[in-house]
């Protein structure tokens, strides 16, 4: 009888033994599982900034070549930056392209400007002027700014075309 009840008690804490090995096991999968899964969604993120960053660099180097307006690059840069998934705070580190793109970002554009009259739009060309003489300066340190900061995050603007 003792025997018999030894041998139940081996079975039973062999098995208890067995079960908690597989959960330990299950449980190491799946977090390996979440890992792998943060990990690839944490990519998806870095190749969406990586995408957008580079869009960044081809504008910083028009607008370094005088290829574009200043309000419009700001403008294009801006909405860029605000559309990253891992970096914030980026208004506060190029105040400049920010503060430019909040002055003009009122202002109508496309079929909205062709509907305005012509002296709202001489007046809107006049204060966007005004606007882009006023940041000129201080976009152009920005510029340089972001520069650093785009190569810092992907590649030099030089290796993108």
């Amino acid at each position: 009888m003792t025997i018999l009840l030894i041998l139940s008690a081996v079975f039973i804490i062999a098995a208890l033994a067995f079960y908690a090995g597989k959960l330990l096991f299950q449980l190491k999968k799946q977090t390996q599982l979440q890992k792998l899964a943060q990990q690839k969604h944490q990519q998806g993120l870095q190749q969406h900034d990586t995408k957008l960053l580079t869009s960044v660099a081809l504008i910083v180097q028009a607008l370094q070549e005088q290829q574009c307006d200043l309000s419009e690059g700001c403008w294009r840069i801006s909405v860029l930056l605000d559309s990253l998934k891992t970096t914030t705070g980026l208004s506060e580190e190029f105040p400049a392209i920010y503060g430019l793109y909040n002055k003009v970002k009122g202002m109508a554009i496309l079929d909205e400007r062709k509907k305005l009259e012509k002296k709202q739009r001489m007046r809107d060309d006049y204060n966007r002027v005004m606007f882009e003489a006023e940041y000129q300066d201080a976009v152009i340190e920005d510029l340089k700014l972001l520069e650093k900061f785009i190569q810092d995050n992907i590649l030099p603007i030089s290796q993108i075309k």
